[in-house]
């Protein structure tokens, strides 16, 4: 779903606010943020925000400022008071305390950081210092891969897309250090800088590490040079949505003809790959293309590179020169002006590391029955409301609608936590060190992901934390995940919000979004089962595709800054989802109390108040550079463009702001996106 520019974390007041006995009246969640000078008709996004954004610029060390950072402060506040009280206890040895607490105790102790300089990744320096060829090159490769630095290409353990009961040894391109592979070749003077840049980048890295500067300045246009080939071999961010291009499933035979000049063998005895029969390779023709690269690139500009990586990677446990140069490369994408302070980065390492350990903690605290029940009763509202749309589809044929019917009927709904926590009792994490505790913890999730292989898929795991402000579908396990931190509205207790505001920002852009992702151009193509089979007429699939193109179209001539647009084909996915989800809110709203009664709330209708919550699910505004970057390597439009877009598409906004021919807010019915 990814509700903000950046993965997001937060939860506040879910309990400690419900517990309160203060009665001050709060101005309206709505209408306050609401700029009174811009018409509906014109910009929906800026007179439902504009208010809150003309009043509150984005900070220097943020990216962008919202809705979801506030949520993020606070939460970050709260996790600090769990990690300091943890530090303060002495508790067991490899309790959630004593981990927590000298996770944070290390990571806070920057005079012993300073001191260490390299030595905490120095045998790992020295094993790099040893390669002499491709085999040698591979192998240490492997190492690295399981402590937290990967290079040359990206693998993982994850379901088989055409048989959900097993987990798959999965490889896809990857090995660079740009964002997407168009920044090798975009050619406008943004993109030509922020390569320069990326240049000096790696040469600061490699000087600090005890190059030569000179000489650094040459071995980064080779690493760079290395990764431009990378990137050629690599596919478009729109041409990694089709799940059948991208599943490619070979025998390890095949995959040693495929690239002969690596072992694969001796790659997968490393890295832990129990079961050695098969693999999944999402894009064959890159791993064609790096069995050459391996071969006609010096090994001395191959140790250079997984160095740099190792270094780079490993910045923020390192000395803060190094983290200050990553931040100042970074912001390059970000736009934000200052560094966060040093707690706050410490407590998303912690997240990255322990992240469902501090969650255990957290929901004892901060969630409470009450708004659980409402979001799983919400559940099951937009579930009947999505029955119903596809029961009155002309487009369909009754054969996919049962199926279809079947599929939705089996999507499984996890509210607010986990029902069982995994178990961290073997993560080392010790006072030794920073760096040693990141790289143990990036050990343990590694171990844990692949001692999957040959086991069965538990399908009662979570892959977010309680306190995450997002929320995901999975197509494999056919079913989503809802978080309790992504029905937050920070400063405001569960209870007080109306449902008009709660199922548009809750049921529209979480739910109904996250539940139509099952039906969208990828997620359709997964049966009831969470396998990758069609089950589809084939006249079916071509009346889908065409409705699907006008959104493609719709889409492409959203331009949000100078020279960049929005990628119709990459973010369709997610508009189909916004769309989604915002109908399937309207006729679920439409059976409450609420808006049979229609009374109006600090001067708006229900109607009304249901398009600004979904609105506020997107209150913030971000930095030109980080729109830049979303543009190109996203799959989510920018937040303005997931309001105005799919709401140009909804009868009832027409009817509700009185949007006329002429208007901006105005498109043709011939031109509005008719899908679910």
């Amino acid at each position: 779903m990814n509700k903000s520019v950046i993965v997001l974390i937060g939860l506040i007041c879910l309990q400690s606010c419900n517990n309160k006995k203060e009665t001050t009246q709060m101005p309206d969640v709505v209408a306050m943020n609401i700029d009174t000078a811009v018409s509906p008709s014109k910009d929906f996004f800026e007179y439902a925000n504009g208010n809150w954004i003309k009043q509150n610029p984005i900070p220097g060390e943020q990216s962008s400022w919202g809705i979801a950072n506030l949520v993020i402060e606070e939460n970050l506040k709260r996790l600090r008071e769990i990690s300091e009280k943890a530090a303060t206890i002495k508790d067991n040895p490899g309790s959630s305390n004593q981990k927590i607490g000298d996770f944070w105790s290390v990571a806070m102790d920057t005079n012993k950081i300073e001191q260490e300089g390299l030595k905490p990744i120095q045998l790992l320096l020295d094993k790099i210092n040893t390669i002499t060829d491709i085999n040698s090159l591979i192998n240490i490769v492997a190492e690295l891969k399981k402590t937290g630095s990967s290079t040359l290409f990206n693998d993982g353990v994850g379901q088989d897309a055409k048989n959900s009961e097993v987990m798959s040894y999965q490889l896809s391109q990857g090995g660079i250090g740009l964002p997407d592979r168009e920044y090798y070749f975009k050619n406008d003077s943004t993109t030509i800088d922020i390569r320069n840049k990326y240049l000096e980048y790696i040469s600061s890295i490699l000087t600090m590490a005890g190059e030569n500067p000179m000489n650094a300045k040459i071995v980064a246009k080779n690493i760079l040079q290395l990764e431009t080939k990378l990137a050629a071999a690599s596919r478009k961010i729109e041409d990694l949505r089709d799940p059948y291009k991208n599943y490619n499933k070979l025998s390890i035979s095949d995959l040693n003809k495929l690239s002969d000049n690596i072992n694969w063998t001796n790659y997968l005895q490393i890295i832990g790959v129990k079961t050695k029969d098969s693999v999944i390779v999402g894009q064959p023709e890159f791993f064609k293309a790096l069995n050459t690269i391996l071969k006609t690139t010096p090994i001395q500009v191959w140790k250079n590179y997984v160095r740099f990586n190792l270094v780079s990677d490993m910045a923020a446990v390192l000395p803060d020169a190094y983290g200050v140069a990553s931040f100042d490369f970074n912001k390059l994408f970000s736009g934000a002006k200052t560094r966060k302070p040093r707690w706050k980065r410490m407590i998303q390492m912690e997240e990255d590391a322990m992240g469902e350990m501090l969650g255990q903690l957290y929901v004892k605290e901060f969630f409470n029955e009450t708004a659980k029940n409402r979001y799983t009763k919400m559940v099951g509202a937009i579930k009947d409301a999505l029955k119903d749309r596809i029961s009155k589809l002309s487009w369909m044929s009754d054969s996919t609608k049962n199926k279809a019917f079947t599929k939705l009927a089996t999507i499984k709904s996890k509210v607010g936590y986990p029902d069982k926590w995994k178990d961290f009792s073997t993560m080392q994490i010790g006072r030794e060190s920073l760096a040693k505790n990141y790289m143990n913890s990036r050990l343990w999730w590694h171990n844990y992901e692949y001692s999957k292989l040959g086991n069965p898929v538990n399908r009662d795991e979570w892959d977010m934390y309680p306190q995450t402000y997002n929320a995901y579908y999975n197509p494999s396990n056919n079913e989503i995940v809802l978080p309790a931190g992504i029905f937050t509205v920070p400063g405001y207790r569960d209870e007080d919000l109306d449902d008009a505001v709660v199922y548009g920002y809750g049921g529209a852009s979480t739910i109904g979004h996250e539940i139509t992702h099952g039906f969208d151009d990828e997620g359709r193509q997964f049966d009831e089962k969470g396998n990758l089979v069609s089950w589809w007429l084939k006249s079916d699939e071509i009346a889908f595709n065409k409705r699907a193109d006008v959104m493609i179209n719709q889409f492409n001539e959203f331009e949000p800054v100078k020279g960049y647009h929005i990628n119709g084909k990459a973010t369709l996915g997610e508009n189909i989802a916004d769309l989604g989800g915002i109908l399937l809110g309207i006729e679920a709203f439409k059976k409450t109390t609420q808006f049979k009664e229609n009374k109006q709330i600090a001067g708006l209708t229900p109607m009304q108040r249901y398009f600004l919550g979904y609105a506020l699910g997107w209150l913030g505004h971000t930095r030109e550079e980080q729109l830049k970057n979303r543009l190109m390597t996203d799959v989510h439009s920018p937040a303005k463009y997931r309001v105005n877009g799919p709401f140009a598409d909804v009868d009832e906004f027409y009817s509700t702001f009185n949007i006329m021919p002429g208007a901006p807010m105005y498109r043709p019915d011939s031109l509005r996106v008719r899908i679910w």
